[in-house]
């Protein structure tokens, strides 16, 4: 199992930098990708404002015509999101369509409903990246992503996942002891999984500015080691000692977020913009965004919009310079197929 996993991980390291580099290369087609098969969610955490209980999951036919425009337009990297996207009957199938197109498949979920059986699907679907966001060691009224929730399930993936596994916490006012995301963070590295942290922001994507106590916890989290992709934070820091951020954000170009309805949107928390049809959306329409301005962009958090964007500003050489620092720290890894560190 263990040569299998080490297997896994340097075939997926190779492909992710490959298809990165591509990305450098050429500006515009999109680097990343957050698709939502489905609404519906098996959780009602208190601060998410991306989910509901009752809408039914896209069809499949549906679902992989917008893989396939994805994979017309050159995107490097599709997350699957939601809602709960272990939810969706057919996740494995759409999972499977994004690997056949040679792109890199990621997941993003509650982790809930995961077990050995399911881990294997995931194994053989050809899934890559899975990201937990855990927020709390014990359940409370904010949210029941705690680790006491969730631990069996972390030794499930620990024991027989091929993939790369990120668990991310988040530091922010409305969460309750402000040492879980360290206590988070020390479990997954125990685990072998990467960590990443991301600052609780608003509904509109908007810093919640952090406390004294709070940015110490920050500073904990990233000291304890994270991947390649999510050790570009300067723009947290930034935002965390009350500095907005002078960036251009390419949402909409380098990174899309596309709903449900199958309309995309610069992110999850600006839904509406431009609001195209995928099926619609063209090289045009991704020249266009990655030169426009975003009025919400100096205070957002989004953390996976960030990253995306900085790619077109860091030059080659600071790109190797971060990936050799990730690798040389315990479970680094080329995680750039993270979603959301700030939820």
């Amino acid at each position: 199992m263990q040569r299998t996993k080490l297997g896994s991980a340097l075939t997926r390291s190779a492909r992710t930098l490959r298809l990165v580099a591509g990305g450098v290369v050429d500006k515009y087609h999109p680097l990343l990708v957050q698709i939502i098969p489905m609404r519906r969610c098996n959780l009602a955490c208190a601060y998410c404002n991306e989910y509901d209980q009752s809408s039914k999951p896209v069809p499949l036919p549906v679902m992989l015509r917008r893989i396939d425009r994805l994979a017309e337009l050159g995107t490097a990297c599709v997350t699957i999101s939601g809602g709960e996207p272990l939810m969706h009957p057919e996740l494995d199938a759409i999972l499977a369509r994004i690997r056949e197109h040679g792109m890199i498949a990621g997941l993003i979920t509650n982790g809930l409903l995961l077990g050995p059986d399911r881990i294997a699907r995931l194994n053989q679907a050809g899934l890559e990246y899975l990201q937990i966001s855990i927020d709390n060691v014990a359940p409370d009224a904010v949210s029941q992503k705690s680790l006491k929730t969730l631990d069996r399930k972390l030794q499930h993936l620990a024991e027989h996942a091929l993939f790369h596994v990120n668990i991310n916490s988040v530091v922010g006012a409305q969460l309750g002891n402000r040492q879980d995301p360290v206590i988070i963070a020390k479990r997954a590295r125990d685990l072998g999984f990467s960590t990443s942290i991301g600052v609780l922001h608003d509904e509109s994507g908007q810093l919640s500015p952090l406390s004294a106590s709070e940015a110490a916890v920050y500073d904990e989290v990233v000291r304890l080691g994270q991947g390649v992709y999510t050790r570009i934070n300067d723009f947290q820091r930034n935002l965390i000692a009350g500095r907005p951020n002078n960036w251009h954000c390419r949402a909409g170009a380098r990174y899309l977020y596309v709903c449900e309805e199958g309309l995309v949107h610069y992110c999850s928390q600006q839904r509406g913009k431009p609001g195209i049809a995928l099926l619609e959306y063209s090289r045009e329409d991704i020249r266009r965004e990655f030169y426009s301005v975003k009025d919400c962009a100096p205070l957002c958090t989004i953390g996976c919009v960030h990253r995306a964007s900085t790619l077109d500003e860091l030059r080659p050489s600071e790109l190797v310079r971060r990936y050799r620092s990730a690798q040389k720290a315990p479970h680094g890894a080329p995680d750039v197929a993270a979603g959301h560190e700030a939820v």
